[in-house]
C-alpha cells in the first residue's frame, strides 16, 4: 500500500485524477474506504454512497464540486441495481446534471458492484481570450 498526498491508503498504479487545462479526468472510483483501503461491505446503497463520497473528496481537493462535473460513466455488475444507484446519485447531482452513460460489466475490481468515472471542468481557471 502507498499513501497519497492526503494520507489515504492506495495500492493503485495510476492516478485517481489528471488535469488537462481546465478539464479534470478521473479514473473509475470504486467503493473503497480511503482510510482503510478496503471495499465497503454491504448492499449496493452503501457502495454507491462510498463512491460518491470518494468523488466528492477528489473534487474538493481540486476546489471543484458536483456542479462542475460534465460527464459520468457508471459501471454496474447488475442492472437491477440501477434504481438504487439513480436515487443516491440524484442526491449529489441536483442542479447541474452531467451527461451520463451506464453500462453493465461482468465484474469490477475488488468485487465491487459499482464504479463511476467523471470528467469535470474548472471554468474558474478558464483562459480568457
Amino acid at each position: 500500500m502507498k499513501q497519497n498526498q492526503n494520507g489515504t491508503l492506495t495500492n493503485r498504479v495510476y492516478s485517481n485524477v489528471r488535469r488537462a487545462g481546465v478539464f479534470l479526468f478521473s479514473s473509475g472510483q470504486s467503493p473503497i474506504d480511503p482510510k482503510t483501503g478496503t471495499l465497503v461491505e454491504g448492499k449496493i446503497s452503501e457502495q454507491v454512497v462510498q463512491v460518491m463520497e470518494n468523488i466528492k473528496q477528489l473534487l474538493q481537493e481540486e476546489k471543484l464540486n458536483f456542479s462542475d462535473v460534465l460527464k459520468t460513466t457508471v459501471f454496474l455488475t447488475n442492472m437491477d441495481d440501477f434504481p438504487v444507484l439513480n436515487k443516491i446519485y440524484g442526491r449529489y447531482f441536483q442542479v447541474h446534471l452531467p451527461a451520463r452513460s451506464c453500462v453493465v460489466v461482468s465484474s469490477l475490481p475488488y468485487g465491487a458492484c459499482v464504479e463511476i468515472e467523471f470528467i469535470a471542468c474548472d471554468i474558474s481557471n478558464e483562459i480568457k481570450s
